[in-house]
């Protein structure tokens, strides 16, 4: 049985399974699901709790076991986690796991509780995970993609009675929220607990918060990645694009991994152009190509844009980039390899970007 996390409170009242598992790469998510679970769990009568950590590839499964088939000395009922960071359970886990959900049928006593990370197409075909999904709940926490986050921080902010100010000062003020703490959902969430103690609801305040105020507390705890990088570029977003490769620079990121993402998405774009050219359809040609997700979105809206010769380009400008980063010196491009990188990420970006929307201002002949 599959829920979404926005799921799980109503699925509680109707009555408590005995196995559930939580997977995804969103820690403050994923701890705020369990802490759900353990909560309403104490409600009834699971008053005891071990937890077990799948380390290394030779982890004693034969102690968790034990643990689902023994009755505690101090409580009737008690609550089971196990952890695989990993989320490779190996060949004795992936056995062990489908002998837990065969044992959680029924079994009103213990409730297991399984936290993975997030987990690939393959993994969820494995024989262990669809024994737990067949035999228990199973709940997805999904990251808060860039775009949703201003929503995710008002809300948060309205459960303490804060809110910003309406209108485009407001929405001003969120976006800058989020550019701070954009990749780090749980220094987001931190952050939203620092303003809740410096500006608590005052009946003069009405709990609205200012541009300034924000601001001023904020700390910039943005984290990002290379993967969302690239979904930055290819949606044409030139300013986050800059901010992230400041931010990846700083973190102290591998100039190498973050050409190597430039350059494959260049070289698929270019794949997929070739294929379209030859008669192939846009969709077949995006399989074919193992484009798929939200890429695959990107590169169907990108693709009408560029021309073939300005992908030609591109993927010289990337072949120039390599050499730059590897010490080499080319004319007309900057020496350094973080700068290269930033032009070339910026050309792609503007050739990716949707068009300005038309004036407004309506043009009248000469008479």
């Amino acid at each position: 049985m599959q829920l979404a996390p926005s799921q799980l409170g109503r699925h509680l009242e109707r009555g408590l399974k005995s196995l559930y598992t939580i997977h995804g790469d969103e820690p403050l998510l994923q701890q705020e699901v369990l802490d759900v679970l353990r909560a309403h769990a104490r409600t009834q009568g699971f008053t005891e709790r071990s937890a077990h950590m799948v380390s290394g590839a030779h982890f004693d499964w034969s102690e968790v076991l034990a643990a689902g088939g023994s009755m505690s000395l101090f409580a009737d009922k008690q609550m089971i986690e196990i952890r695989i960071p990993s989320g490779k359970p190996g060949k004795e886990g992936s056995l062990a796991l489908q002998q837990i959900a065969e044992q959680a049928q029924g079994n009103d006593a213990v409730l297991t509780t399984i936290l993975l990370p997030r987990l690939d197409k393959a993994t969820k075909a494995t024989a262990w995970f669809a024994a737990l999904e067949n035999c228990g709940v199973t709940l997805q926490v999904d990251p808060v993609e860039r775009k949703d986050l201003p929503a995710w921080i008002a809300q948060r902010l309205g459960a303490q009675g804060l809110r910003v100010a309406a209108g485009e000062e407001g929405q001003r003020t969120l976006q800058f929220f989020a550019d701070r703490v954009e990749g780090n959902l749980l220094a987001a969430h931190q952050e939203v607990q620092k303003l809740a103690l410096l500006f608590a609801p005052t009946a003069q305040s009405g709990g609205v918060l200012t541009w300034v105020q924000v601001e001023s507390a904020v700390l910039n705890v943005a984290r990002y990645d290379v993967f969302k990088l690239s979904e930055a570029v290819l949606a044409g977003q030139p300013l986050r694009v800059q901010r992230m490769l400041e931010g990846l620079q700083a973190e102290g990121e591998a100039e190498v991994l973050v050409h190597y993402t430039l350059a494959e998405d260049i070289r698929a774009l270019k794949r997929v152009k070739d294929a379209m050219a030859q008669g192939r359809p846009l969709p077949l040609a995006l399989r074919e190509n193992r484009i798929w997700g939200n890429k695959e979105r990107l590169f169907e809206r990108v693709l009408p844009r560029i021309s073939a010769p300005q992908l030609a380009q591109l993927l010289q400008a990337a072949h120039t980039v390599d050499g730059i980063i590897k010490g080499l010196k080319q004319p007309d491009w900057p020496a350094s390899g973080w700068q290269s990188l930033h032009r070339l990420a910026l050309d792609l970006c503007r050739l990716a970007a949707p068009p300005k929307p038309a004036s407004s201002r309506a043009t009248h002949a000469s008479v």
